[in-house]
């Protein structure tokens, strides 16, 4: 089955910098498209950053263009989400996840039907 494992979250200062990771298994990883998620308390869910199977196509929340940046490693089947210069509003559990279908690029919430167990990122004043 489908098993996606995230790390790397914590605790960190406003402006700076985390780094998360999400070793995923279970299915061909270079097939499929993947994203970042968050959720912050009392708010929906939301779309972070998503990438193309391949790792040429990206799609970010405007809230966070031009800080952080997907990637992903397909020989290590691992996507990760580089955060700089965190803001207080960047406060919340942040979940890989997999959609259903192969092939794309995936940027919609309801896309996406595997989800890791989530990650706190804690941005402090």
């Amino acid at each position: 089955q489908v098993q996606l494992v995230e790390s790397g979250g914590g605790l960190v200062q406003a402006g700076g910098s985390l780094r998360l990771s999400c070793a995923a298994s279970g299915r061909t990883f270079s097939n499929y498209g993947m994203g970042w998620f968050r959720q912050a308390p009392g708010k929906e869910r939301e779309l972070v950053a998503a990438i193309s199977p391949s790792g040429a196509g990206t799609d970010y929340a405007d809230s966070v263009k031009g800080r952080f940046t997907i990637s992903r490693d397909n020989a290590k089947n691992t996507v990760y989400l580089q955060m700089g210069s965190l803001k207080l509003e960047d406060t919340a559990v942040y979940y890989c996840a997999l959609p259903v279908t192969p092939f794309l690029l995936r940027s919609r919430l309801q896309d996406y039907t595997y989800w890791g167990q989530g990650t706190q990122v804690t941005v402090s004043s």
